[in-house]
């Protein structure tokens, strides 16, 4: 046998060992295929027994609750009876004309809307009385009441609202108050236990268990109280309800990490998941609040998109911005408005955010949770992809108007602009009104944004009578939450009644 002989074989028998080595292989993957190696651990799993060693053993949520409870407040709410005069009312009744709007009309009187009350809950932070709640529990109340866990009852002011994150800071004269102390919201991880506290459906303290079942939550329900609402909530399965609203979420170390918002719930009532409003968020509004009056609103200067676009909105979006859009790599910048603080650092339409000072974000509400951080003239780090290539760049933050400069509290009367002065009684009574505001010029401020003209006659704002200035600037300063106000009035020696709505900015 020669050499070239030889070698064929060794060749063949290797081939063979090899073929049939493999095809084993494969006959064994085949056997054990969806069928789990005990011997070994998937990466997701690395670290995770040294980790929990004690995994097994109860947790005990005892010490949490006992301490944060006292922290705790009921919070109730007056809003008083509001009459509204003859030009204020809305004919949406086709017997109105005949009949009235309703008994009051039918007996002659004026038309009266009921006091209303209602009922939340808030967190102590300080020992002084400062309270966190939700803008919308305290939302034009005449009065707020608070009750602690141990039943003593004070007198609230409100301090502050801001009605984009739903919070509101209110305050009440004590000293050696229990409070809440600050946790880290970045830190919370999903599937950890955390506990809700709070007054639900008018009950004494109440506090319930669940985990964070999810993080960045954004449900759309903010934009109902602002035209630029943030929201990046911690959803949890820990039961909620009405009267909730405000009450704290804590971690089982006794922390505050959310101020509890709202429900995802077909009936009003519970139905599985809770959304918190994360406390490194709240922390930074408070502040601002209590400090300068408003809230100190940074923004980075970019549009993205809509979380729950449509199909057809995403597919119309990848061909204006020349790409296809992947569901968590990062934020897709669909503009770069100028003057903004992304235009003045060379972001562009097309790049991708997806690091905020070296966090990670993956969809609007997580960019929203990062900036709203910071306030105008602070500067962060973005990072971001181009071409496929990653760069990071140092943002100067700027305000709404494009400036660094720190946003001072305007009053409602000072929006309104232009030249006010009360109506003397011949003029009411020709009119027959109670009395009223009259327009003498509308000036270059809202009035003047508006349809209305000069000699208009103010005599209500949102259904309630305003006889003189003094009652214009105290109702309108009652309106803490700011948006759409409307302005009621009648031009004399006109017929009907006029209505201009008004958009106070309380930012």
């Amino acid at each position: 046998m020669n050499l070239k002989n030889i070698l064929a074989v060794v060749a063949i028998s290797a081939t063979t060992a090899i073929l049939s080595v493999w095809g084993f292989s494969k006959y064994n993957d085949y056997q054990r295929a969806g069928i789990q190696d005990t011997g070994k651990l998937p990466v997701n799993y690395a670290g995770f027994f040294d980790k929990n060693n004690n995994m097994a053993a109860a947790i005990d949520f005892t010490p949490a609750a006992t301490s944060a409870t006292p922290a705790v407040v009921h919070i109730k709410t007056k809003t008083k009876a509001r009459q509204v005069s003859n030009t204020q009312r809305q004919r949406n009744n086709p017997f109105a004309d005949l009949f009235g709007d309703d008994f009051g009309d039918f007996f002659g009187g004026p038309r009266v809307i009921p006091e209303q009350r209602a009922s939340g809950s808030g967190v102590l932070i300080t020992d002084d009385g400062y309270i966190i709640t939700n803008n919308h529990v305290v939302d034009g109340a005449d009065e707020i009441n608070v009750t602690l866990a141990n039943k003593k009852s004070y007198k609230a002011t409100l301090i502050g609202t801001d009605p984009s994150s739903d919070i509101a800071v209110i305050k009440v004269e004590g000293k050696a108050l229990p409070y809440l102390v600050y946790g880290n919201s970045d830190e919370v991880k999903l599937g950890q236990w955390v506990l809700a506290i709070g007054y639900p459906l008018n009950l004494d303290a109440t506090v319930t268990a669940g985990i964070v079942s999810a993080k960045s939550r954004s449900i759309g329900i903010n934009s109902r109280q602002s035209q630029s609402p943030v929201e990046s909530f911690i959803q949890t399965d820990a039961a909620v309800n009405s009267g909730n609203s405000g009450g704290a979420l804590i971690n089982t170390s006794g922390e505050l990490i959310g101020i509890n918002a709202a429900i995802a719930s077909p009936t009003g009532s519970y139905a599985g998941y809770s959304y918190a409003i994360p406390v490194n968020i709240v922390k930074k509004i408070v502040t601002d609040i209590v400090k300068f009056g408003t809230v100190q609103r940074a923004y980075i200067g970019i549009n993205y998109p809509n979380e729950n676009m449509t199909d057809d909105q995403k597919r119309e979006l990848e061909k204006e911005i020349g790409s296809p859009i992947k569901e968590g790599e990062g934020v897709y910048i669909t503009g770069v408005p100028d003057g903004g603080a992304a235009a003045a650092a060379g972001l562009k339409k097309g790049d991708i955010v997806t690091k905020v000072n070296g966090n990670v974000v993956t969809n609007g509400p997580e960019l929203q949770e990062q900036v709203a951080l910071y306030k105008p003239g602070d500067k962060i780090s973005v990072s971001y992809k181009r071409a496929g290539k990653e760069n990071t760049v140092n943002i100067t933050l700027k305000n709404k108007v494009g400036t660094t400069e720190v946003v001072k509290t305007t009053s409602a009367l000072e929006q309104l602009g232009g030249e006010l002065e009360n109506i003397d009684k011949s003029l009411a009574a020709a009119n027959d009104i109670k009395g009223g505001v009259r327009v003498r010029k509308v000036g270059t401020g809202l009035l003047g944004k508006s349809r209305m003209q000069d000699g208009f006659v103010i005599t209500g704002v949102n259904g309630r009578e305003v006889k003189n200035v003094e009652e214009l600037q105290e109702v309108l300063a009652s309106l803490k939450g700011g948006g759409v106000v409307r302005l009621e009035g009648i031009y004399p020696g006109f017929e009907g009644s006029y209505t201009y709505p008004l958009n106070l900015s309380r930012e």
